[in-house]
């Protein structure tokens, strides 16, 4: 699976970060940028929460295969 953020629309909450660290981090202007691409299996679950978790829906999973 795949991961795409919204800058646009992402504030910064760190939901995500919170929910998924190996996945998620900030960059300099505090928005958020997906650290795997695809998502290693084993952080699928914590991704998809943090998806479920972000408060303006910036994230978007696309699923792969």
């Amino acid at each position: 699976m795949r991961i795409f953020v919204n800058q646009e629309r992402c504030e910064g909450h760190g939901q995500c970060v919170a929910a998924a660290a190996e996945v998620f981090v900030f960059d300099d202007d505090g928005l958020t940028v997906v650290l795997q691409d695809p998502v290693n299996p084993a952080a699928e679950g914590a991704a998809r929460a943090a998806v479920r978790r972000c408060p303006v829906d910036a994230l978007h999973i696309e699923e792969q295969g």
